[in-house]
């Protein structure tokens, strides 16, 4: 298995040295030379399977000579060892034909753990049998950075800085980060929106002496080995609900395109899906875009689902690549005129391609409370505000297609987000006991400038990967 960037001027790759990349040195994202199989036989017989074992089975076609399949089989089975339900992703039913597939049972409480905990033993490895050091830098809105520090905190080899936007996490987010004592993370609060961050990420992945310099790795979304982590549960609970014999819809909370890109991708390998349904909040680029065929920034809007809090949806691009028959030069035009001006048209053919296996629908701060006090008053289930975003665009979904499950992917545990619960619903969620501690720990964070260079000097200064090669 190959790997090509979106923009088509980076070498191709196999999948470890993508593993290791993150983003492609001419700013585009790598994508798969084409998608692998899996045959109609095969998906049935991943009922009943332990997820480790079905998730090995459904991501082994990316990972070419990466891994042998006892090799993976262990990877998947240490990666899901610390979560705390043993089906990993379970499904829970809250109405006729409705289904909530909870993604929130990792060591952060939030879907991320799904793919950071088996990408850190992924590029742990990798690193060991190369014998090197790499320096991760990752943005998050909320819950990447703690999946990521979690999952490699005290490991010799890999050093961590996570960028979130200064006082625009939850509490809970913001100490799953901060209260970190391996000496291998650092956190930096930058004076910024989460776009911000990204930005810089961005412009650090594409200097080419600093990429150099630290042994510069990302495990953002636009890391191609979290989309195919992910691809696994939409796979797990599609089966679990009938597939491939007969089609299952999804309904995603999405702010920056990568977990819904893994149903496209679960998609293009041979499940059976009715519709992708994208719920976005007031930062409704992507509603915006699917129906006027503009994609526009404007500013970022705080909500109480900030981890949608995102103009710039990155992992769009590999949806567009596909639908722009594989034109890099085409993606080269319209990332330059995002640069630019802010914005670009999808050409009428495109756009017609992603209608039809995408819709999106915006769910607003009063139709977030709403859906969160409308599930618990109807069953006593608790929804987290993005949670709540997908379910609110489900029932959309339901209204017009009711024959058709649809499972809404629950991202986060409710406790990360007490107050916006108990604005719908007159009470907090507890914090589960593994977590109580943060509460009362001792924060350690470094607030920066929105500068890449002030960023960049912080990491030279720090990594221990620089400090080798000088």
């Amino acid at each position: 298995m190959r790997y090509i960037s979106t923009r088509g001027e980076a070498p191709e790759l196999a999948f470890e040295d993508v593993l290791l990349a993150g983003l492609a040195s001419d700013g585009g994202l790598y994508a798969p030379v084409a998608y692998p199989g899996l045959a109609r036989g095969d998906i049935a017989s991943l009922a009943g399977l332990p997820y480790a074992e079905a998730s090995a089975r459904i991501i082994a076609p990316f990972l070419g000579e990466a891994f042998d399949g006892a090799e993976l089989r262990a990877l998947t089975q240490s990666a899901y060892s610390s979560f705390r339900h043993s089906a990993i992703a379970p499904l829970t039913q809250i109405a006729d034909n409705l289904f909530v597939l909870e993604l929130f049972h990792g060591p952060t409480l939030a879907f991320k753990d799904v793919a950071m905990q088996l990408l850190g033993r992924m590029m742990d490895a990798v690193l060991a049998r190369r014998d090197l050091r790499a320096t991760i830098v990752g943005a998050t809105s909320g819950d990447t950075g703690a999946a990521a520090i979690e999952a490699f905190a005290g490991l010799d080899r890999v050093d961590v800085f996570i960028l979130y936007p200064h006082e625009r996490v939850s509490d809970v987010q913001r100490r799953q980060m901060t209260t970190v004592e391996a000496a291998n993370i650092h956190t930096i609060a930058l004076r910024g929106s989460f776009d911000d961050a990204q930005s810089i990420l961005k412009s650090l992945f594409r200097d080419a002496r600093f990429r150099e310099s630290v042994g510069l790795a990302g495990v953002n979304s636009i890391n191609w080995a979290r989309v195919v982590a992910q691809t696994a549960y939409y796979f797990t609970s599609a089966v679990a609900l009938g597939a491939p014999h007969r089609e299952v819809s999804f309904a995603v909370p999405t702010g920056n395109f990568g977990d819904v890109l893994a149903g496209y991708v679960a998609e293009r390998m041979g499940l059976p899906v009715g519709k992708l349904v994208i719920g976005t909040n007031s930062n409704d680029i992507l509603a915006r875009t699917l129906a006027s065929g503009r994609y526009e920034l404007r500013g970022v809007t705080p909500t109480q689902s900030p981890s949608m809090d995102i103009q710039i949806s990155s992992n769009f691009e590999r949806l567009l690549f596909d639908v722009y028959g594989r034109d890099a030069a085409q993606i080269r035009g319209l990332m330059g005129a995002l640069d630019q001006s802010k914005g670009f048209t999808v050409a009428p053919a495109p756009l017609e391609a992603i209608r039809a296996e995408f819709e999106a629908s915006a769910a607003y701060e009063a139709d977030t409370t709403e859906e969160i006090a409308r599930t618990y008053r109807e069953t006593g289930y608790i929804l987290d505000p993005h949670a709540a975003t997908g379910v609110h665009a489900a029932r959309k979904r339901l209204a017009v297609d009711p024959a058709t499950p649809i499972v809404s992917l629950a991202t986060a545990h409710p406790a990360k987000f007490p107050d916006a619960v108990e604005r719908a619903i007159g009470k907090r969620p507890p914090l589960p006991e593994h977590l109580a501690h943060i509460l009362d720990a001792r924060e350690r964070f470094t607030v920066l400038d929105n500068d890449s260079g002030k960023v960049a000097a912080f990491i030279s200064e720090r990594a221990r990967a620089a400090r080798a090669t000088v």
